[in-house]
């Protein structure tokens, strides 16, 4: 009997310290805090979560713990203005030190790399805002003082200098530490209300997908990646309105595969007029307008006309059905995955959409359907 009771206790003491192993704790002091509660929070994409809170006595002590799957943001607070951020994984043993006056600014961190990751870029923003503050009045002040307006552009240069040290900064921190939770703060630091830090996008995309790779199920982290993703597709759409602005309104190129697997691009029908169509199979005004563009095709093929259909399906067999039920013997394009690229390209913003272009690629009209278009193919030929 003494023997199972003590193979009891061992394995008691075995699952006793897995469940340790899981369980972060954050402790430590704050002075000068008697008397006052000192709340956890945990920071959600868009709110914050109180967790739990603990009234502090003379000698400031706290302690919380709790469990996370991942790297987690917490808010240490004594007030709305006097907060620390953490960033605790499961199983880390955080203290936390300071003093209730100057908390936000001066603490320090053990037991949490995340943690020492998020003071470390939220320390060097901190003084560089300082110090752009310090020049922002030295400028409003020589502007009004002509003795000393000689001085503006020396106190611009250096305002610009400052800038761009926390831009090589933040950048450098994000490319050193690809996949650390803390980018996803560096990512979303600012100068101001309408200035981030870090604006290259492809910085952006490198961190976005790291991340991704390595925590696929953070709220965090899928937030930075459709923000990114968003962000992608609207200089994507940019460049392609700069583009027609700029250069005779040229299309972009598509490459995508047919019904039989054989990538066909966009460019290879050079030297016909091209109707460029978004649709889907799944899309009832899709195949209404189908029922029309059938009767354009046969009048106008023979005469150098060509369509060029790209399907936004990802249902393949949805997909060749609704060509073989609508008999569309004109080109089809899909990826089976939305044909996202060609989307962003056109920017395309609903279906059905189209753009018709000329022998040479240049887009000639624009979402043409009905009388309009034939009205238009009248025109040319």
């Amino acid at each position: 009997m003494k023997k199972l009771t003590l193979i009891l206790m061992t394995v008691a003491l075995v699952f006793s310290s897995c469940s340790d192993n899981t369980q972060y704790k954050i402790s430590g002091s704050l002075s000068n805090a008697e008397d006052r509660y000192l709340y956890l929070n945990k920071l959600n994409v868009d709110s914050q979560e109180q967790i739990d809170s603990v009234l502090l006595k003379k000698n400031g002590e706290f302690e919380f713990t709790g469990n996370v799957s991942l790297p987690t943001f917490f808010l240490l607070k004594l007030s709305d203005q006097n907060f620390v951020t953490l960033l605790v994984d499961s199983a880390e043993q955080v203290q936390v030190y300071g003093d209730a006056a100057n908390f936000s600014t001066d603490y320090k961190v053990d037991g949490s790399e995340g943690s020492s990751f998020v003071q470390e870029l939220s320390s060097k923003l901190v003084e560089t805002k300082h110090k752009l503050d310090s020049l922002e009045t030295l400028r409003n002040a020589y502007e009004n003082d002509m003795l000393l307006a000689s001085r503006l552009n020396e106190i611009e240069t250096e305002y610009e200098e400052i800038k761009q040290e926390q831009i090589d900064f933040s950048t450098s921190f994000v490319q050193e530490h690809p996949f650390s939770m803390a980018n996803v703060l560096a990512l979303y630091q600012k100068f101001d209300a309408d200035n981030y830090v870090i604006q290259d996008l492809q910085s952006l995309k490198v961190a976005a997908s790291a991340l991704r790779s390595f925590y696929p199920e953070s709220e965090h982290v899928k937030a930075l990646y459709a923000n990114t993703t968003m962000l992608m597709q609207e200089e994507q759409s940019a460049s392609l309105r700069e583009l027609v602005e700029q250069y005779g309104e040229n299309s972009p190129d598509i490459v995508l595969p047919d019904v039989d697997g054989n990538e066909v691009a966009l460019s290879s029908l050079r030297g016909k007029y091209v109707l460029v169509q978004f649709w889907s199979a799944a899309d009832r005004a899709s195949r209404y307008q189908n029922e029309a563009l059938v009767e354009i095709y046969q009048k106008y093929n023979s005469k150098g006309f060509e369509i060029y259909q790209v399907s936004i399906d990802t249902d393949r067999y949805d997909w060749v059905d609704a060509i073989d039920q609508d008999n569309l013997s004109w080109i089809n394009v899909g990826d089976m995955e939305g044909s996202t690229t060609a989307l962003v390209f056109y920017n395309v913003q609903s279906i059905p959409f189209n753009y018709l272009l000329d022998p040479e690629g240049n887009i000639i009209g624009r979402n043409l359907a009905g009388a309009t278009l034939t009205n238009k193919l009248e025109e040319i030929f």
